[in-house]
């Protein structure tokens, strides 16, 4: 059983000998394979190689596009510089005022570097290696993106000050994804991902009332394609967890700082998974073997078995290889 058909029958529940193992990798990635993080971000060779080196080396069970938020950013308009071997930065913000939303409109992918990159990831992904692994592929949900146009901190404000603002520029940010979700369906994607990570940061209220039904409404586009989808959110969701389940999505990234885990795996249907929940810096990064195997075994059990393994959110590039070769041994001791 390959990794690809390992990951596909875990979620809808069939017989499997072990649950999949699904680490999100970017930076250390791309430190593993020599190549500067510019050219890992800019060059889909690049990243896709690197990716495909990991997985290889160190037995992992998908492929992914991730790298950093803004391949949709700049497409809106967004300056971004890339630093050479650093995370990219924004060069400000793209709406200065909310009142620039009205100025707003959906970028034409053919017409953006970044969001092609993107699909040509995908398409080179399912050409070398897309019968072996899990290709995921990415969207920017909603928040996460307009904090990305109009900063974190204003983009919170916003959604008390200017709803009706904030409402047409979640719309257009929808459409756009709607859009960029379709090329990668058709690219070749098994699943693609929806980073919302903002959404952690607004509450179980203003999530229903901005976030919720258009998370669903991409899950729904998603699945109408005939491609699984995975909803990411870190840090502390546990307020808004019932409704990330409710959107559907067949995989629900749970972040270290949700404790109470378990709790929330009764609420799941039959074909739905959670992925997580390792502390990617105490105990992947800083762990030793014995700790990372015992946290690995205790998440399989907290999970009820139906918890893919990652770590909450991104493995830290200062993660020694000693370390992660640790943490794909101690997945691959599982047993059902």
């Amino acid at each position: 059983m390959n990794s690809l058909k390992l990951t596909l029958d875990f979620i809808q529940n069939k017989k499997v000998p072990r649950p999949p193992f699904h680490p999100i990798i970017m930076r250390f990635a791309a430190n593993y394979a020599g190549v500067k993080y510019r050219d890992f971000c800019l060059d889909y060779k690049t990243k896709c190689d690197a990716m495909i080196k990991c997985a290889d080396d160190f037995s992992l069970d998908w492929v992914t596009v991730m790298s950093d938020p803004y391949a949709e950013a700049e497409a809106f308009g967004l300056k971004v510089r890339y630093i050479e071997d650093s995370l990219p930065l924004q060069d400000g913000v793209l709406l200065n005022s909310v009142q620039d939303v009205d100025n707003l409109t959906v970028p034409e992918i053919d017409a953006s570097d970044r969001m092609l990159s993107r699909i040509n990831e995908i398409a080179y992904y399912r050409k070398t290696v897309g019968r072996k692994y899990f290709v995921v592929g990415w969207i920017e949900g909603p928040l996460a993106e307009y904090a990305d146009l109009r900063g974190l901190q204003n983009a919170c404000l916003d959604l008390i000050d200017c709803p009706e603002k904030v409402n047409l520029a979640f719309d257009i940010i929808t459409e756009n994804a709607i859009n960029f979700i379709t090329r990668q369906a058709k690219a070749g994607a098994h699943c693609i991902g929806i980073g919302d990570a903002a959404c952690s940061q607004i509450g179980a209220e203003l999530y229903k009332k901005f976030c919720f039904e258009r998370q669903k409404k991409l899950v729904d586009h998603i699945h109408s394609l005939g491609v699984l989808a995975k909803l990411h959110i870190c840090g502390n969701t546990s307020r808004i967890l019932p409704d990330m389940i409710r959107t559907g999505a067949d995989i629900i990234d749970i972040d270290h700082l949700v404790t109470d885990i378990d709790k929330y795996i009764v609420s799941l249907s039959s074909r739905q998974v959670v992925s997580g929940n390792s502390d990617p810096v105490a105990i992947i990064q800083d762990g030793r073997p014995g700790l990372i195997s015992e946290n690995v075994f205790d998440c399989f059990k907290r999970t009820n078995g139906r918890g893919i393994v990652s770590a909450g959110c991104e493995i830290t590039p200062e993660t020694a290889i000693s370390n992660f070769k640790a943490y794909s041994k101690a997945a691959y001791l599982l047993q059902f």
